[in-house]
């Protein structure tokens, strides 16, 4: 390997380790991916609130700054503080698939930066013509991790998402209630409830519908064992850049129930038999019974195998090295003599 000089890096993430979501995962990830060949520090904004941190920020090469709009602070003091650095702007869901058709300030920062990353590579169409030769798609990763022992009489689905509107948690309430009276399908939902509306309705659903179980926000290890020991990963949401617990749930053997969303189909293939339409509550249930169908598990060769086997075949997309040869690369490009 040749050598490559060591590069400090700043990631700007507008999320740290408090909210436990997608881009503080992320960040954080990449961190220590970066850490075995380079240097790389997280901060919320740029330049950072020197409380704590000694760093000079003069010294720092290249920027990797997480969604285009919650960093575009950041993104525009680099533009202008630092002509010339390395800047790669990483399009993470809501400013690929909703801010940038209304916020100027998405495109001021895809036009600042020499490298656009999306998550997955049907977000390469979304983004504008003019800046799609400077775009590539990153999977990220998660270890490989075995699966647990499920129930052979009861369906277990979990869905995992902070109740929020993108996530649309209300279609998997209303799969609930269609299947309320059905004692072979039981449903866990992980999530804080970032809207206190969608939290009243997720304890609502549980009082009518016993088998859902809303358990509230888990630790990240918590929800990993969670997805382990289900049968199915329900994945609603309306909006998307590339879920984290999509790939957590594909490289556990975890067949997924996906809204037919690009963020999605992006991850799991054009071909994937398990989504279902945005929003459509009726069509989830009917995915819900057709797996229930299936036990016990493993040892179908129905549904669900024909699933895990789709989703196995997608697992290598989203393991460590290539996520890590990915990033490496990335940086390395961007740094200037």
């Amino acid at each position: 390997m040749p050598f490559v000089p060591r590069i400090r890096v700043v990631i700007v993430s507008p999320a740290l380790a408090d909210a436990n979501n997608g881009n503080w995962q992320t960040a954080r990830r990449w961190q220590r991916l970066l850490s075995e060949r380079h240097s790389a520090r997280i901060v919320k904004d740029w330049p950072a609130d020197r409380r704590g941190d000694d760093r000079d920020e003069r010294a720092d090469q290249v920027m990797l700054a997480l969604h285009a709009r919650r960093s575009a602070s950041a993104i525009d003091a680099w533009a202008r503080g630092c002509p010339g650095r390395g800047l790669a702007v990483v399009m993470t869901g809501t400013d690929l698939y909703r801010d940038l058709a209304v916020d100027d300030r998405v495109r001021l920062s895809l036009a600042a930066a020499q490298k656009i990353v999306v998550l997955q590579p049907e977000g390469l169409a979304a983004l504008p013509q003019d800046v799609r030769w400077k775009a590539q798609a990153i999977f990220q990763s998660t270890g490989e991790r075995r699966t647990l022992a499920k129930p052979v009489r009861r369906l277990r689905a979990v869905m995992v998402g902070h109740l929020r509107d993108e996530k649309d948690p209300l279609t998997l309430m209303a799969a609930a209630r269609l299947v309320r009276d059905e004692p072979g399908i039981a449903i866990d939902h992980i999530g804080a409830p970032l809207d206190g509306a969608l939290g009243q309705a997720a304890r609502d659903t549980a009082t009518e519908c016993p088998r859902y179980r809303w358990l509230g926000g888990l630790p990240h290890e918590s929800t990993r064992r969670h997805i382990q020991r289900a049968h199915v990963l329900v994945h609603a949401s309306r909006m998307e850049g590339g879920a984290h617990v999509v790939m957590e749930a594909v490289r556990c053997g975890t067949p997924v129930l996906a809204s037919r969303i690009p963020g999605n189909v992006g991850m799991l293939g054009a071909d994937y038999d398990g989504y279902f339409e945005p929003g459509d509550s009726a069509g989830l249930a009917q995915l819900l019974r057709r797996c229930q169908r299936e036990l016990p598990w493993p040892g179908s060769s129905g549904f669900l195998a024909h699933l895990q086997a789709q989703c196995a075949r997608r697992a290598p997309l989203f393991s460590p090295d290539a996520e890590r040869a990915a990033l490496h690369r990335l940086v390395e490009s961007l740094r200037t003599p």
